[in-house]
């Protein structure tokens, strides 16, 4: 009961870049950790992030996501092409570390101050 109550004061106080940080650094860890054993762990793990983006995917087609349009768009069809990607690792014909390296750009992106996002544009 404390547990639930300490996530649900957390999630309410957590910035959501920060949360989509730590999301994202959990997947990735755990693509990490499972490959390049193919094996049950590595197959939840790339569901797992098949799922996250498939989520952020929805979060960015809202009318209520507040990011500029061009944004949004450029990372939707980045969702598409991971959702893609993914099935391509499951059946074989792909290679896990370009989900993994995308996992870690996106970080690389959020963990920066939003000035220095705008600077880099």
């Amino acid at each position: 009961m404390e547990l639930q109550t300490y996530g649900a004061v957390q999630a309410g106080t957590e910035n959501p870049r920060n949360t989509e940080y730590r999301l994202l650094a959990k997947v990735t860890r755990a693509l990490m950790e499972s490959s390049p054993h193919v094996n049950g762990a590595f197959f939840k793990a790339v569901d797992w992030n098949r799922r996250v983006w498939l989520t952020l995917q929805m979060d960015l087609a809202s009318e209520d996501n507040l990011l500029p349009d061009d944004l949004k768009a450029r990372l939707i069809s980045l969702a598409i092409w991971v959702d893609k990607h993914s099935a391509a690792v499951l059946r074989g014909t792909a290679e896990v570390g370009a989900l993994i390296d995308v996992n870690r750009a996106i970080m690389e992106g959020l963990a920066a101050r939003p000035e220095e996002t705008r600077l880099a544009s």
